[in-house]
């Protein structure tokens, strides 16, 4: 069949403030966490919990902690995004129209998407820049991008990449910026992940498999390819073996919760005590659920868990960065796209 117009490709990563004060925060956070695969309670609950009390309560905190965070180009999120995009336009060439949105705030998904069909694409393709597959991260994407085309009379063909988390190019570029620091020197290495209430992931299960068994997430396999923690799982493992780090050298953790409810466990603050109780002093952190470094990133690892690690007695926790808008990243990017997508691999002069 003949192809006439050009594929539009649309990287999406979470979202962050347009600005650090506290008016912006509020605005994001409100966005952010009424979204029902977020916080899946229902409408009226959801909206009474976010609106009357999370953000209200905690827009002031959130925006002292993106203060610090920010930097003279902006959010650092959105920064290294911009920086990805312009860098894979060349690789995918003439034939993509490659732009970037955000899931909460600005530039939206709605507004980019609408841009892309008035170039008379004929493919969408939708990556988003989170290698593992949740609900409330790639699944709110989807959700989003098939919202905003079931509007349109002429939808164009729509390929959604739903996961990568064991893309060898990709766990080549987490395991090289690991090497940039003395493996050997460090008493134990974390993989962090971000968090998700146990009860998402019992829900997203479709054949009844999760939270059957003692470590059911530790080996992936057909029952459960598409659970979240599985897929981190198997994420760390490939690090783990690409840095020829044994399984007592490791673990495997999660953070960010929020709320009194059971979350995705061991969580990462319990991980960090039990280590300094064994007698560790030296801690290495990788982050590999986040592609760019952000809050949970640089403020929550680096600043508030290091804080509470020397506190202990422990003397350094140190981060390994995120793939950011490093050239291997942009490539591995460029080639899941291609590869997900059926493009035609663009050989530079």
């Amino acid at each position: 069949m003949a192809s006439f117009g050009k594929t539009g490709v649309l990287i999406v990563n979470l979202g962050t403030p347009d600005s650090p004060t506290r008016y912006d925060v509020y605005r994001y956070l409100r966005e952010f966490l009424t979204d029902r695969r977020v916080i899946d309670y229902p409408w009226v609950a959801r909206q009474a919990l976010v609106q009357g009390i999370i953000a209200p309560f905690r827009s002031g905190s959130s925006a002292k902690l993106y203060q610090d965070l920010w930097t003279p180009e902006g959010s650092p999120l959105k920064v290294y995004g911009e920086n990805l995009v312009e860098a894979i336009k060349p690789i995918l060439g003439d034939e993509c129209i490659v732009k970037l949105a955000m899931r909460y705030q600005e530039p939206s998904i709605e507004e980019t998407i609408q841009e892309l069909l008035a170039e008379d694409i004929d493919k969408l393709v939708v990556f988003s820049l989170f290698p593992h597959y949740a609900s409330a991260t790639v699944g709110s994407v989807h959700d989003e991008v098939m919202r905003i085309l079931r509007k349109e009379e002429n939808i164009p063909e729509l390929v959604l990449i739903r996961d990568y988390y064991d893309n060898p190019a990709m766990i080549n570029c987490f395991a090289e910026n690991a090497r940039a620091f003395d493996i050997p020197s460090y008493d134990h290495i974390l993989f962090s992940f971000h968090g998700l209430p146990e009860r998402q992931l019992v829900k997203a299960d479709r054949g009844n498999h999760c939270a059957k068994a003692e470590n059911c997430c530790g080996v992936i396999g057909k029952h459960n390819q598409y659970c979240y923690s599985a897929q981190c799982h198997n994420t760390a493992q490939l690090i783990a073996a690409e840095l020829g780090l044994s399984p007592k050298q490791y673990s495997i953790c999660f953070q960010s919760r929020l709320g009194p409810e059971k979350w995705a466990q061991p969580y990462t603050s319990e991980i960090i005590k039990k280590r300094r109780e064994a007698g560790d002093t030296r801690l290495l952190v990788l982050c590999p659920a986040f592609t760019a470094d952000c809050l949970e990133t640089t403020i929550e690892i680096s600043d508030e868990y290091h804080e509470e690690f020397i506190e202990m007695g422990g003397k350094e926790l140190d981060l390994v960065p995120s793939l950011n808008d490093m050239p291997q990243w942009v490539e591995a990017v460029a080639g899941i796209i291609r590869e997900k997508a059926g493009l035609k691999q663009r050989v530079l002069a």
